[in-house]
C-alpha cells in the first residue's frame, strides 16, 4: 500500500469498470475520481501549480486564484491547503452546495458569480471577476485552466499512456469537452500511437465548444459558454452532444447497478452508448471501447440524485424509461 505525505501523491490511474454486464454495450470506463480530490481534475491542479513554482510565478504570499464549476477548485483548494498556499475560487451559481462546502472546509474563499455575462454566459462573467480580483492584488495568480497548456500536458503524459497500456488494442476513446485539457492531452498522445484510435469528443446540448448554439445548462462540468482555446478540432474525429435529460437518465441507470457516478460521467457515458448504437455493424467484432469517468457522484446528491430538484428542472417523468436513449447519428467534428 503506498504511504502518502500529501493528497496530492495519491491518485489511482489503473481503475476500469466493465459496462457490459450493466449497460448491454461494450464499454470500459475509467474511473478517475479515485484521488482526494475526487476527480480527474487532481491531474491538472497539480501540474499547474507545479509548473507555476517552478517558473517562479508562484511563490511565499502568492494568492492562487480559478475559475472553475467546481471540480478543479476542489483540487486546488486541496493542493493551495498542502503547500502552504491561499485560494480563491471564482465559481458560479450551478455549482452543487456541498462542492463550495467542501473547498471553504480545505480553506479556500469561494466567489460565487450569479449573473451572465451579455456573451459568454456565466464562464465569461467568472473570467471577468477573476480580471477584476488580478488587477486589484498583485498577490494574485491566475493558473487559467484555459489556456495553461500543462493542464493537456498532465493527461499527455499520464492519462492515455495509462489507457494504452490497458487497452493496446483500443479503438475508440470517449473523452468530455469541458475547458478540453483532458480531450487535447489523450488526443495528442493517440494520434502518436501505433494504431488509430477513434477520438470521440462528448459535449453537453446547449455547449458552444463546437459551434453549437448557446442554450441553458444547469449541470456543472461539461460544456462551455465561450469557445476553449485549448480546443483544437482537428485532434477530434466525432462529437456527441448529449442532452442533460439523458444525462440525468444515465447517471440514475448507473446507480441502479450499483456505480454513483457524476453529471460528467453520466454525459460521457450517455453519449459513448449513442456513438456505439450508431456505429454498430452486426457480425463485426465489437469496438474495444474506453470512456472517461471524470467524478464520483456524492456531490450530486442534493441535484442529479434528488427528484425534486431533477423534475423542476426537466419534468416529471424524465426518470420514466429505464432504457437507453434513442441513438441519432454523431456529428463529424
Amino acid at each position: 500500500m503506498p504511504v502518502i505525505s500529501a493528497p496530492q501523491e495519491f491518485n489511482e490511474d489503473e481503475l476500469y469498470i466493465d459496462l457490459r454486464d450493466s449497460l448491454r454495450k461494450p464499454l470500459f470506463l475509467k474511473c478517475e475520481g479515485f484521488n482526494f480530490a475526487g476527480s480527474v481534475k487532481l491531474k491538472a491542479a497539480k501540474a499547474m501549480v507545479e509548473a507555476a513554482e517552478r517558473d517562479g510565478l508562484l511563490t511565499e504570499g502568492s494568492v492562487i486564484v480559478e475559475s472553475t464549476s467546481g471540480n478543479l477548485g476542489v483540487a486546488l483548494s486541496m493542493i493551495a491547503a498542502s503547500r502552504g498556499y491561499r485560494f480563491v475560487c471564482v465559481t458560479d451559481s450551478r455549482c452543487n452546495l456541498s462542492t463550495r462546502l467542501l473547498m471553504e472546509a480545505l480553506g479556500a474563499q469561494v466567489h460565487v458569480v450569479a449573473e451572465p455575462a451579455a456573451e459568454g454566459g456565466l464562464l465569461a462573467a467568472r473570467i471577468a471577476h477573476v480580471r477584476a480580483l488580478l488587477a486589484s492584488d498583485e498577490r494574485y495568480v491566475w493558473l487559467n485552466q484555459y489556456t495553461n497548456p500543462h493542464a493537456a500536458m498532465a493527461h499527455y503524459r499520464a492519462t492515455a499512456p495509462a489507457i494504452a497500456r490497458q487497452f493496446p488494442r483500443l479503438d475508440v476513446l470517449f473523452v468530455g469537452a469541458g475547458t478540453t485539457g483532458t480531450l487535447m492531452g489523450c488526443a495528442r498522445w493517440f494520434r502518436q500511437w501505433h494504431r488509430p484510435v477513434r477520438i470521440v469528443a462528448v459535449d453537453s446540448t446547449g455547449s458552444v465548444s463546437f459551434g453549437g448554439a448557446p442554450a441553458p445548462r444547469m449541470i456543472p462540468g461539461l460544456g462551455a459558454g465561450v469557445r476553449p482555446p485549448l480546443l483544437d478540432t482537428d485532434l477530434v474525429d466525432d462529437v456527441v452532444h448529449v442532452p442533460e435529460a439523458d444525462t440525468i437518465r444515465t447517471c440514475h441507470r448507473l446507480a441502479r447497478h450499483g456505480f454513483l457516478f457524476g453529471g460528467s460521467t453520466g454525459t460521457v457515458v450517455s453519449g459513448a452508448l449513442r456513438w456505439l448504437d450508431a456505429h454498430h455493424q452486426p457480425g463485426r467484432p465489437p469496438l474495444t471501447a474506453v470512456a472517461l469517468s471524470p467524478d464520483l457522484g456524492e456531490r450530486y446528491l442534493e441535484t442529479i440524485y434528488q427528484s425534486n430538484w431533477v423534475q423542476e428542472l426537466y419534468g416529471k417523468d424524465v426518470l420514466g424509461p429505464t432504457a437507453a436513449p434513442a441513438a441519432p447519428a454523431a456529428t463529424a467534428a
